[in-house]
């Protein structure tokens, strides 16, 4: 009767072990599920970006070449007027940027109040690989970028100056939603060999007052990359991303299993809460994060309409929209 039982007991194991086995294999990602190389970046300039970061990914290269490659189109494109060169100045006059990247190491690179200088996305990678620290800011990460052979030159355009000139009459400073005069370009890629990598890269707010630092070159404000789980970044306005350590906690709710929207989403009203919390006009407000993981599943959510999101795979280059809180 023993034997009969061990026997009875062994195979009910091994019938429910066969149960279980397909379910397992559906969870567990696997190279046939992942979809890469991809990459998405922040607002209707993002399609220039991620031509050039395809480039680089196409062919085989690392997410976080490609990521340089593609911010740095916008960072020299005078026509955008929230990035690099053309960027509106603070109110003083002084065309200040700022800007982060971060690769599939956790190796991080950050540059804040950046005067001068084309291209401080490349400046923050220099900081990542040539230097003991993190960030530098201002005159010290001016001298930083002159030692590393950088051009310094005039990031004031004619039509920025202009601009400048005419708000000076009042002097009247209410960020307005949805205008690009204080967003970001945040780019995130997942390359063919499945590592990740972000940059983040701004002029800031424009007419901010001179020393302000907004979200963009803080890891885990504007951008985080755990390559692990997934990558994250935001656009909109940097004090409210700041406030919830923003793509750091969307990262973290894709480990605990979300889906990159839902994980946006929860970030993004997040927001909403602490800003009703404070007796503050939703209205003012405009966040969006992206995000990203090792499978190459992609969402986004934001506080209001308006905002979009470029995504680049093997199907093309085209815009999404998201969805968002204020109906």
């Amino acid at each position: 009767m023993s034997a009969r039982r061990e026997f009875l007991k062994n195979a009910a194991l091994a019938s429910a072990a066969l149960a279980v086995k397909p379910i397992l294999e559906m969870d567990l990602p696997t190279g046939k599920t992942v979809k890469k190389p991809i990459v998405l970046s922040t607002w209707d300039f993002g399609l220039k970006a991620n031509e050039g970061a395809w480039k680089i990914l196409n062919s085989g290269g690392r997410a976080l070449d490609a990521v340089e490659a593609g911010v740095k189109i916008t960072e020299a494109d005078p026509n955008e007027r929230s990035v690099g060169y053309g960027g509106r100045p603070d109110r003083d006059g002084r065309v200040t940027l700022d800007a982060c990247i971060m690769d599939e190491f956790a190796n991080i690179g950050s540059v804040a109040c950046l005067e001068h200088i084309m291209h401080p996305i490349s400046v923050a990678r220099a900081v990542m690989e040539k230097t003991p620290h993190v960030m530098l800011v201002g005159e010290g990460a001016l001298t930083f970028a002159l030692s590393q052979g950088f051009k310094k030159e005039n990031l004031l355009t004619e039509p920025s100056e202009k601009e400048w000139k005419e708000w000076l009459k009042t002097s009247n400073y209410k960020p307005i939603v949805n205008i690009e005069n204080h967003d970001t370009i945040g780019m995130i890629a997942l390359d063919a060999n499945g590592n990740l990598s972000g940059a983040c890269t701004t002029s800031g707010m424009a007419y901010k007052m001179h020393g302000r630092v907004g979200d963009s070159p803080i890891i885990g404000a504007g951008l985080y990359v755990d390559n692990e789980i997934g990558a994250a970044t935001a656009t909109g306005h940097g004090e409210e991303v700041i406030r919830i350590a923003g793509c750091h906690l969307v990262v973290e709710l894709m480990r605990q299993g979300k889906s990159p929207e839902k994980a946006c989403k929860e970030a993004a009203l997040r927001i909403v809460d602490i800003t009703k919390n404070r007796g503050k006009n939703l209205k003012d407000i405009q966040v969006g994060f992206i995000a990203l993981n090792k499978k190459g599943e992609h969402g986004s959510y934001c506080i209001q309409g308006g905002f979009s999101y470029a995504m680049h795979d093997e199907s093309g280059n085209r815009m999404i929209t998201p969805e968002f809180y204020l109906k």
